[in-house]
Formats: structure tokens, C-alpha cells, sequence
């Protein structure tokens, strides 16, 4: 089939020099806009049974490359670069039982909890409702909910002897420890 007669080819081709343009003003680095075009076409061609001759195909194209753009940012946003080692040799994993050991501490704190405190923290807390839907859940007002959840806060820190931030993670003993081995 030649390019003329497969109107796929013919009008993606037309739109190659806009859709560079819009990936240059996207990356702002020429080359990284060639490979996003390649591969925004790659998509493309892989798709072409999907899209409508007839329809707009710029828009098409166009909405693949900036979704591609997208997908590669979040993508690089993960990543960290370590070509000499440096990141990997301070990483350091504490060990996985004072996890389990915080968890079961927590969980009998929560157990011990007034059973509307707990009942509200929860449904705040665990399950991400916000105060006003769980004060239609209670049956309650807003406010006392509010003091409910803020009550049971107060109780469980008290409970597991938390006063600040420092009290979270492993104790300084075992973080040493761990920092020391890995270092070694």
C-alpha cells in the first residue's frame, strides 16, 4: 500500500513537524522531544485500529504525546540517579519486627480506647471520612466528634508514652546499630 493511498500514514505524517514543536515547548530540550515524539508515534501506529478516519487526528496524536510527557515526568520522578553508588551504600533497612511490635502496641492501646473514641478516630482516621460524615454515621454533632477523635488522640499517646516525633521508628539504640552495620 503506498502513502497516499493509507490515510493513517498521510495525515501522521502531516502532523510530525507541529507535533515536534509541541514537544520541544513541552521538554525544552530537543533531543528528549525527538524520543517523545518516537515514542508518542510508537503509540500511535501501535493504536491506529482505535482511531476514526475522518476524525481529528492532530487532537489524537496530540493527547498521546502529552499523556506520554506526563507518564515519563512521574516516571523520572521516581527514579534517582546513582550511577556511583553513593544512595545505595546509605541505605539501611531496619528490621522488620519492630513494625510488627509497634502494630500489636497499637493495637492494644486502640483496645483500650472508650468505645465511641474509638469508633470515631477510626472512622476519621483509618477509613478517611471527614468529621461531618461521621457525625451523621454517630448521629451525633460535628463537634463532639471532633472532641471524640481528639480525645482518643490524646489517650493514645499517653498510652504508648509518645511526646514527639522522635518517639517514632526505632529506638536509638537499634537505629545505631543498624546505621553502623551498614556502614561497615
Amino acid at each position: 500500500m503506498s502513502e497516499a493511498s493509507d490515510p493513517f500514514k498521510r495525515d501522521l505524517l502531516a502532523v510530525l513537524p507541529n507535533l515536534r514543536a509541541f514537544a520541544v515547548s513541552l521538554c525544552g530540550n530537543a533531543d528528549r522531544a525527538d524520543d517523545l515524539v518516537q515514542d508518542a508515534i510508537l503509540k500511535a501506529w501501535g493504536a491506529q485500529d482505535r482511531f476514526e478516519i475522518g476524525t481529528n487526528i492532530k487532537a489524537w496524536i496530540f493527547t498521546i504525546l502529552r499523556n506520554e510527557f506526563y507518564s515519563q515526568a512521574r516516571k523520572k520522578g521516581r527514579e534517582v540517579q546513582d550511577s556511583d553508588g553513593v544512595f545505595t551504600e546509605k541505605l539501611a533497612v531496619h528490621p522488620g519486627q519492630y513494625g510488627s511490635l509497634d502494630l500489636q502496641d497499637f493495637s492494644k492501646a486502640l483496645n483500650q480506647l472508650p468505645e465511641d473514641q474509638r469508633e470515631a478516630l477510626l472512622l476519621v482516621g483509618a477509613s478517611g471520612f471527614a468529621y461531618e460524615e461521621v457525625a451523621a454515621i454517630c448521629e451525633c454533632r460535628v463537634g463532639t466528634i471532633k472532641s471524640r477523635v481528639s480525645r482518643a488522640r490524646a489517650r493514645l499517646q499517653e498510652i504508648l508514652q509518645i511526646d514527639g516525633e522522635a518517639d517514632f521508628g526505632p529506638d536509638k539504640t537499634s537505629a545505631a546499630t543498624t546505621l553502623r552495620s551498614f556502614a561497615s
